[in-house]
């Protein structure tokens, strides 16, 4: 159990490492940044790898936004096998349809109860 805590913190602290040098090191904007962790879940998802990553540490591959794309390409795959080409356009939103809902709520719950101050 412990290991299975301690492989998540790795996995998922190096990934945000990634991140953090990209943003030191590069002029790409934290925008970019984020969409190119999505495009890449996406891509090692299509390729088969980020499966093997998610087996191996769990929460510390799915959490992070690479594991958003991972999960938009494994509901695209899914779909796709069961209902044909359409699924192409209905299975990421599907599949992260309780994500999404969950962000949407929570965020308009903070913006209920707090006050956004101007820099």
């Amino acid at each position: 159990m412990l290991m299975e805590y301690i492989k998540a913190f790795v996995v998922g602290g190096l990934i945000c490492v990634i991140g953090q040098i990209f943003i030191d090191r590069t002029k790409l904007t934290p925008a970019r940044i984020l969409v190119g962790f999505v495009v890449s879940g996406v891509i090692l998802s299509a390729l088969g790898l980020y499966e093997p990553l998610v087996d191996f540490a769990g929460a510390g591959a799915t959490v992070p936004l690479s594991g958003f794309g991972h999960l938009l390409a494994k509901g695209v795959r899914n779909a796709v096998a069961d209902n044909g080409l359409l699924g192409a356009l209905t299975g990421g939103l599907t599949a992260a349809a309780g994500g999404i809902t969950a962000s949407i709520f929570f965020g308009l719950l903070a913006a209920l109860f707090f006050k956004p101050k101007d820099k």
